[in-house]
């Protein structure tokens, strides 16, 4: 005997279908597609109907999170500088002896950048249009002044200590570190191919690293 399901009843598959929604998930998504859209083509060349494959929506819903491509660009540049400077604060570097806090400091900041190349790659693009989306988020200026007062810190503790010389500046030691450390990444593969250098190389890298420490380190010391 069959049973017919009552008037307006929703059938068992159309249920099982559903989902909830989890906005937080939805829009972490498009910012992780767009991320490699963004990389690959630039902010010019960047589709949003790419995107929207990539995440299997539509653009409707990337326009009604985002308002717009270069508003989604901006909140991309937010999350990749918000990805570093929420692990740098995890470092602990008041709890350390200021050199210890310096390598640390370092260390990080190398393997971070030999790590995300996607984040190299997008400010190097960035830099092509002047930074001109960087301006339009105080969040990223904001967010970017934890390192600096992090690295004052260490730098004042450790003049105190009489470890690190008088009068050092967080701003310029923090543009040493970065340097070298996006330097080997944005230019691995024209200075890998002009000098026959393999910066994937275990032990190349660990030279390196050990190398912008020591550097570092020399700079500072009383």
């Amino acid at each position: 005997m069959t049973t017919t399901p009552a008037l307006g009843a929703v059938p068992e598959p159309a249920v099982r279908k559903g989902r909830k929604n989890n906005p937080e998930k939805t829009r972490e998504n498009i910012l992780q597609a767009a991320i490699s859209e963004f990389v690959q083509q630039g902010l010019a060349g960047a589709r949003v109907d790419a995107i929207a494959e990539r995440t299997h929506t539509s653009k409707r819903m990337i326009y009604y999170y985002f308002n717009s491509k270069e508003q989604l660009y901006v909140e991309v540049l937010e999350k990749l500088y918000g990805d570093i400077r929420s692990t740098e604060s995890s470092l602990h570097l008041a709890e350390l002896e200021p050199r210890q806090g310096i390598r640390r400091l370092v260390e990080f900041t190398f393997d971070h950048h030999d790590r995300n190349v996607d984040f190299v790659r997008i400010v190097c693009n960035e830099n092509m249009h002047h930074g001109e989306y960087v301006k339009r988020s105080s969040a990223i200026r904001s967010m970017n002044k934890t390192v600096l007062m992090a690295l004052d810190e260490l730098l004042k503790r450790g003049a105190d200590e009489g470890v690190f010389r008088q009068g050092l500046e967080a701003l310029d030691v923090h543009l040493l570190i970065s340097s070298f450390c996006f330097y080997r990444v944005s230019n691995r593969h024209t200075f890998g191919e002009i000098f026959q250098v393999e910066f994937e190389d275990k032990a190349i890298k660990a030279r390196h690293r050990e190398m912008i420490c020591e550097s570092v380190l020399r700079y500072l010391q009383a």
